[in-house]
């Protein structure tokens, strides 16, 4: 049997980071390196890296996302980015959107450990909640899946005018440029190929943005909406 890889201490850049959360985000990296691994929510050989390839990599995603706005984690895993973000930015509101059952349970667990009342933890598919969840000015997605097939998941969440933000590695020009259809049928208006985290992570953290018009989603997903909000208001009337 292996031995279970050790985390190491919290770089310096960590405190800076997340200032009075910095103790929370250091329980947050404990559970990821212990109950993290032995619910197989992470893998054994992240535990060395969880500061700078995770924890540090999704809180530099805060330097993009507005103030005061709500946001979905589409497909959230253990949390990331979303719970780093939580921690960096209580202007937020943040909901963790994740369909399986041993993950939801662990992010209960956080967010009730830490404290974190600006954050909800939903269990569902992204296209399963539309008309549960209220449309979001942010959604956000780490390693969910390719950008063209991520847009059709986490687009139709958006309010009018909102952005998609997706933290991508070094496929994140070529991944844009292959779905450049598939999100103009969506709705997007602009996008944008940004970096994060100078002085903070190295390499930078890649975000690819995604910017929509009034009708995020499409026009199919438009007239998705509008008949779940009439269904939801003859449901408050009885």
């Amino acid at each position: 049997m292996t031995e279970a890889a050790e985390l190491p201490p919290a770089p310096e850049q960590a405190r800076e980071v997340f200032g009075e959360r910095f103790a929370d985000a250091v329980r947050y990296a404990e559970l990821l390196a212990e109950a993290g691994v032995q619910r197989g929510l992470i893998g054994p050989r992240e535990v060395p890296r969880l500061w700078e390839r995770h924890l540090l990599n999704c809180a530099v995603l805060s330097e993009v996302v507005p103030q005061g706005v709500t946001v979905c984690d589409v497909g959230s895993g253990a949390g990331l980015p979303g719970i780093p973000l939580a921690l960096v930015r209580e202007d937020l509101k943040i909901t963790l959107l994740e369909p399986l059952l041993r993950r939801t349970n662990f992010l209960t667990e956080v967010v009730e450990l830490l404290g974190l009342d600006h954050v909800t933890v939903v269990r569902g598919r992204a296209e399963e909640v539309m008309g549960k969840v209220q449309p979001v000015h942010v959604v956000t997605a780490r390693a969910v899946a390719p950008l063209d097939r991520l847009a059709t998941w986490g687009i139709p969440l958006l309010r009018p005018y909102g952005e998609m933000l997706a933290l991508k590695g070094d496929t994140a020009e070529e991944e844009l440029k292959s779905a450049s259809a598939a999100l103009s049928k969506l709705g997007a208006v602009e996008t944008s190929i940004l970096h994060v985290g100078e002085g903070v992570v190295d390499p930078m953290s890649t975000v690819v943005r995604v910017e929509v018009g009034e009708s995020p989603g499409g026009v199919r997903f438009a007239a998705k909406r509008a008949k779940a909000a009439r269904t939801g208001r003859t449901r408050r009337r009885r």
